[in-house]
């Protein structure tokens, strides 16, 4: 099954509703990714919907709601980056599901510790309230895997709207991003 990626905010936000309605009302979780962000205005390009959730059986939960669309990945453990993993094309988008079982200490990791569960603005949508993951730790996900075209489009949009410098900050440092870079994108943002 072909997947392509997605062209706007409104299919994102659309298949993502034809996702949620399948799936039934309760499921805690979070739209990471590039996906949080352009559900929250970010013009950015979007290959795919992450949705973080807590638990493995909410994998289960999602895969089988999701029957009779085509299975990329059905549930499965994986080891190395400590998650527990489903991806299907829904009307040819991908749409994963996931937990992140990696313990961290800090509320500063986009899909890691309490930080998605901690820090997310909610973006209204047909009956849904999509909890999507804050645009400052996006953007360091983005900083730290070396994204321009993905990290420019954040910061112009943070500094035309304001965001949390403060989180932004303790991000960057947990992250372990360049002392020289964290300057810069505080500047960046502080001019408006």
């Amino acid at each position: 099954m072909r997947v392509r990626p997605i062209r706007d905010r409104a299919e994102l936000l659309g298949t993502l509703s034809l996702i949620l309605r399948r799936v039934g009302p309760g499921l805690t979780y979070r739209l990471v990714g590039t996906g949080a962000a352009l559900a929250q205005g970010v013009r950015l390009p979007t290959g795919d919907i992450d949705i973080l959730v807590a638990r493995r059986s909410d994998v289960d939960r999602c895969a089988a709601a999701l029957d009779g669309f085509p299975c990329l990945t059905p549930p499965v453990w994986l080891p190395g980056p400590g998650q527990y993993y489903a991806t299907f094309a829904v009307e040819g988008v991908e749409a994963g599901f996931s937990t992140v079982e990696r313990p961290v200490e800090t509320d500063t990791v986009e899909c890691m510790g309490s930080g998605p569960w901690k820090h997310y603005a909610d973006v209204a949508w047909e009956e849904h309230l999509v909890p999507a993951v804050g645009l400052e730790l996006r953007l360091v996900s983005e900083l730290v895997r070396d994204r321009p075209d993905r990290y420019r489009p954040l910061i112009e949009h943070l500094r035309q709207h304001g965001g949390d410098l403060d989180l932004l900050g303790r991000s960057m440092r947990d992250r372990g991003v360049d002392p020289a870079l964290r300057r810069q994108i505080v500047d960046q943002l502080g001019r408006r």
